[in-house]
């Protein structure tokens, strides 16, 4: 009996992007069964190859500029251009990713967002009318305080001295705008967590520690976003720190609702709607996804475990494959089946060649169908 297959796995975090996750899916798939008809959608809710996936979907051309990373050195950056409809589309861990960079070697109070800033502004000079911006995988904790400085806003000091480094922001007194502050008709931000800005579960405390800050550093970036946020409140009237996913992005959510005008938007919901992800759902008899790893976190909101909720709703079955699986989650009604890389090989092996081993995966749950 031949099935009709969708396909749609997000980026195998450090190994895989989407893309070719879901081409080791399917070409694994295929040795077992080749009779079945694979609808291949390579998924992304805002982080590490969201450009790709997104520009894919909207048919937009390759554009690439000169700019410099999180760190300040030089890069070459690419973003998204559509013409018809003027959307350009611009993935921010191309431009200030934390994979960008050696790991270690750089701590997060020397990184800022300033590099984006180049690109933004050849988006607006190409006459954008809509930017679309996934801001997740940043290696920064900035609260967007470079990108503003790269458009022209300045901070300034109790002295009206001009502020240049984040972590002096607790020196902030008043900001003054440049002139035209937007930039385009539309800016849709892709997020892909809904952390506020500050607090126990803001950005530098949940997601600081994976880009390198302390227990030790929590205090001056807590206290530097909090005047940050306080001031664009007293001037602007906008309490944007308290909005859901203003902390994403090391608290560039924050940062492109202050300084860009821009609306938040879970990643994956924007992404589902352009890929017409229900009628698709609706067309399979059965749905493979997948991510680096299968945990507690993947049913808070990211792309893999809103994939198994939406087929739970539809009564579809969802087959979950990651390098590992934890808690139980093919057991407690999540996934109709899970599969692990670590059932197959070894950690090391599996980043060493994970396309491979993804392969042997999807041919191992092949195998599993009873039908």
């Amino acid at each position: 009996m031949s099935l009709r297959v969708l396909i749609i796995p997000d980026k195998f975090k450090g190994t895989l992007t989407a893309r070719a996750a879901t081409e080791a899916i399917a070409r694994g798939w295929r040795k077992w069964r080749p009779q079945d008809t694979l609808d291949p959608l390579p998924m992304s809710d805002g982080g590490d190859g969201f450009g790709e996936v997104m520009s894919a979907l909207l048919r937009a051309r390759t554009r690439r500029i000169r700019t410099t990373d999180a760190a300040h050195r030089p890069c070459a950056a690419e973003w998204w251009w559509e013409p018809r409809t003027r959307t350009a589309i611009i993935e921010s861990a191309r431009i200030i990713g934390l994979a960008m960079l050696p790991p270690k070697r750089f701590h997060p109070f020397s990184l800022d967002t300033l590099g984006l800033g180049a690109v933004v502004r050849a988006a607006a000079k190409r006459g954008t009318l809509r930017c679309v911006i996934g801001i997740g995988g940043t290696a920064t904790n900035d609260a967007g305080f470079g990108l503003a400085r790269a458009l022209g806003w300045q901070f300034l000091d109790r002295r009206a001295r001009v502020i240049e480094r984040w972590t002096d922001l607790c020196q902030l007194d008043r900001i003054r705008p440049p002139r035209p502050r937007r930039l385009f008709v539309r800016t849709l931000v892709a997020t892909d967590v809904q952390n506020l800005l500050l607090g126990l579960r803001g950005a530098s405390r949940v997601y600081g520690p994976q880009k390198g800050l302390r227990a030790q550093d929590f205090p001056l970036a807590e206290r530097c976003l909090d005047c940050l946020a306080r001031v664009v409140r007293r001037q602007f009237g906008r309490d944007f720190a308290r909005k859901p996913g203003a902390g994403a992005g090391g608290g560039l959510g924050f940062g492109l609702l202050a300084f860009l005008g821009a609306e938040l938007k879970p990643g994956f919901a924007l992404f589902a709607r352009h890929a017409g992800l229900q009628r698709r759902l609706r067309a399979a008899d059965l749905v493979i996804t997948g991510e680096g790893a299968i945990d507690r976190s993947t049913l808070m909101g990211k792309g893999v475990g809103e994939v198994a909720r939406r087929c739970r709703e539809l009564s579809i079955p969802c087959i979950g494959l990651s390098g590992i699986v934890k808690g139980g989650l093919g057991t407690r009604g999540s996934f109709a089946q899970t599969h692990a890389l670590t059932d197959l090989t070894t950690v090391r092996q599996a980043q060493a060649q994970p396309a491979h081993w993804l392969g042997r995966l999807a041919e191992k749950a092949a195998r599993s169908m009873r039908v």
